[in-house]
């Protein structure tokens, strides 16, 4: 029995079966929308809808009774299962094998027809030939078709079995009863061997268009491995509980997002951020389920995210949530689909009822089929939404986690980019950035006694002092009296010597000399100062700031070439967004600004006409984040992150942003190619149909690579690479 549970907020998804165009997409969604407290979405090309209503309304049932009253079939999408899509291929590859045996002999009759002859072949081999080709390998057509018009509504599959009956039927009659005319089998059973190729390359297609998602769900592991009695055994991970401990032995597959306990190695979480080079882990770093231990030691471990918490299970529902949605370019893309096979079903009429006026019921009948043929919408109904999943997947293979079309939409078209200074300029974390001894000391003296001082403190600044590139082979000496002051510092002694270490503050408070001049010019960079006293004297200063990323500065230069502007909108003292602000070389900051501050800002940028992006860390950037056109939060993996930004970067990169925006660029670049050549095609084939300078073999071969030709142009995104 299917399981009809749905994820939390009255959301469902339903795998949709029988649509063979956009106007199916389109009929389904029109049909969904109109129950009431319903709001879906349907992509003909994930062959999916999601689907938001009010559960204190109507049931889920009631949505897969509507689908299937509409003409078409659906059930629950099972997160994590995806279609099989060889076996749809396998299914498909049958039914164009069947219907091009049948067909191939009756190629004879058409060459001769291009050489202006014709009876190469007897007529009852013609019509033996073809019936098993009309209404056995077109039998889904005649399904397809019969469901829409059932349902309402009008398809692809109505246009080819109309058309191709029309031209069966009538070369039936003629062989039938001996009337005069020609036969037009071969033109039946080539169309539908056509556009059954067509359907499987499509699908082929559609298929490499899933890729990403699909690799994505078999980066999760099945099962885990526990210590039980002092041995190590394999377990299904569906068996553990949050806090249950697991070990990652080296070569595995992290099973479950957890803490490290105890054991150090290296984790390549390059699924996860991009990063080709192995994060470093060790007690209390965190692990995502998919990456993998590339050092050469076991990791015990404890779980802190388990199913659906996993990060690496929001990237697959974000990534499928997106491939789903429509950019706002589709809505136009939809509302042709709707009423675009009604008005080619009219165009044949006339063009039948023209020709015939004037040329006879016989010569009617070429230019009617090949109106019907040449106008199927599937290019146009693929033209966005393959573009959109593949551009999409090589973003999550990236490291750049999209929400929706909205936002990969809105990245391209940006302006102007907000930026926080901690976190997202800048590392987020102090480092030590100056160490100056007074005369007659040395530097490496002077880190000897702070490393001594700070090693058993938690504080940020200790932290950076004891693992600072300068402390490096520092072994901390044995100190008596060991005191910490609330924040402003510690004290010990060394060897019968009082030693303190702090602000500077705290220094004067014990009545030691200050030299200011010292002082004033670190403040003016931004940067804290602590210093260190031994006895009655002052041995230096040690100077630590939040340093700037390796790659800003690169990203901010790709940005302006973009034309993207750079504001800097930080809470920071203004010192400190200042000095980082030119180091940059960006002319626009504040500092001191509150979070109410930071969405005025957006507020009154948007007023003035820019396109705003802004890029945060999604906590205390959550008003601008909102406010914004598109928000960027880099977030390092961070779980709220993933669930409150429009592009999440799982590499704690600026670049990242840059890449986004490219990427959106050129995804959108894809989509306008791909609607140029769909329109173009229909506008040009049906009038050159409709004039007889179109046969209706020609129409199904190029109606066919239409489609394969939008979707191919759209697998070309899988080439785009990173700056």
């Amino acid at each position: 029995m299917t399981d009809l549970s749905i994820p939390p907020a009255s959301t469902v998804d339903l795998d949709l079966e029988g649509m063979s165009c956009a106007a199916c997409a389109t009929r389904i969604e029109t049909v969904l929308n109109r129950l009431e407290g319903v709001e879906a979405s349907v992509s003909f090309a994930t062959e999916k809808a999601t689907v938001r209503y009010a559960a204190d309304k109507l049931a889920v049932e009631g949505l897969l009774a509507a689908v299937r009253d509409s003409g078409y079939d659906a059930h629950v999408a099972v997160e994590g299962v995806l279609r099989d899509h060889a076996a749809a291929h396998r299914a498909a590859l049958r039914e164009v094998g069947l219907a091009a045996l049948f067909t191939a002999p009756l190629l004879l009759e058409m060459g001769a027809m291009f050489a202006g002859g014709h009876g190469l072949l007897p007529a009852a081999w013609q019509w033996l030939l073809a019936t098993p080709v009309q209404f056995w390998s077109g039998l889904r057509f005649y399904r397809g078709a019969w469901a829409a018009l059932r349902g309402g509504g009008a398809n692809m599959d109505v246009l080819v079995a109309l058309g191709t009956s029309v031209a069966y039927l009538y070369s039936s009659a003629v062989f039938a009863f001996g009337l005069e005319g020609h036969l037009y089998f071969e033109a039946a059973a080539m169309v539908i061997t056509l556009v059954l190729l067509g359907k499987y390359l499509e699908a082929r297609a559609k298929a490499q268009a899933a890729q990403a998602l699909e690799s994505l769900v078999k980066l999760q592991p099945a099962t885990a491995w526990v210590e039980r009695d002092g041995r190590l055994v394999e377990v299904p991970i569906d068996t553990l509980a949050r806090g249950d401990a697991y070990v990652v032995r080296p070569g595995d597959r992290v099973p479950v997002d957890g803490r490290v306990v105890s054991g150090e190695s290296a984790i390549d979480e390059s699924m996860l951020t991009g990063e080709s080079m192995p994060a470093d882990k060790r007690a209390g770093a965190r692990l995502f389920a998919g990456t993998v231990n590339r050092g050469g030691g076991a990791l015990a471990c404890s779980a802190t995210g388990l199913g659906r918490d996993t990060v690496l299970a929001g990237i697959i529902r974000m990534v499928a949530a997106a491939q789903a949605s429509k950019p706002p370019v589709q809505k136009l893309v939809d509302r042709i689909s709707a009423i675009f096979v009604p008005v080619v079903v009219a165009i044949a009429v006339l063009t039948f009822a023209g020709w015939w006026w004037f040329a006879g019921f016989a010569a009617a009948i070429v230019p009617a089929v090949a109106v019907l043929v040449i106008a199927c919408p599937c290019a146009l109904g693929l033209a966005t939404p393959t573009a959109l999943m593949v551009g999409v997947g090589r973003a999550a293979r990236a490291g750049i986690l999209i929400r929706n079309a909205d936002a990969l939409e809105g990245a391209g078209s940006i302006d102007t980019l907000l930026l926080d200074k901690t976190g997202t300029l800048t590392r987020g974390t102090p480092q030590v950035t100056d160490v100056l001894p007074v005369a007659g000391i040395e530097a490496a003296d002077l880190m000897a006694l702070a490393v001594s001082l700070e090693n058993a403190s938690e504080h940020p600044l200790a932290r950076a002092i004891v693992e600072a590139p300068q402390a490096k082979g520092i072994r901390p000496r044995a100190l008596e009296g060991f005191t910490a002051h609330g924040g402003r510092g510690v004290s010990a002694t060394l060897e019968g010597a009082p030693l303190r270490l702090g602000s500077p503050d705290f220094l004067r408070e014990a009545g030691l000399a200050i030299d200011d001049a010292v002082l004033e010019a670190l403040a003016r960079e931004g940067k804290s100062v602590v210093g260190v006293a031994r006895g009655e004297r002052v041995l230096g200063w040690i100077a630590l700031a939040d340093t700037l990323r390796e790659t800003t500065a690169a990203a901010l230069a790709r940005l302006a070439k973009m034309g993207i502007e750079p504001v800097v909108l930080s809470g920071d003292n203004a010192a400190a967004v200042g000095a980082i602000a030119k180091a940059l070389g960006i002319a626009r900051w504040k500092g001191g600004v509150l979070p109410a501050g930071k969405a005025e800002e957006v507020a009154a940028l948007q007023k003035a006409g820019r396109r705003v992006g802004m890029a945060g860390d999604g906590v205390n950037d959550a008003p601008a984040l909102a406010c914004a056109d598109v928000s960027f939060a880099l977030a390092g993996g961070t779980g709220v992150a993933i669930e409150t930004s429009d592009v999440t970067l799982m590499k704690n990169d600026l670049a990242g942003i840059a890449d986004a925006v490219a990427l959106s660029r050129a995804t959108l670049a894809r989509i306008r190619q791909n609607l140029f050549f769909a329109f173009v095609y229909n506008v040009l084939g049906i009038p050159l149909a409709a004039a007889g300078l179109l046969n209706p073999v020609v129409a199904g071969a190029a109606m066919a690579l239409s489609s394969v030709s939008v979707v191919t142009n759209s697998l070309l995104l899988n080439r785009w690479k990173a700056d």
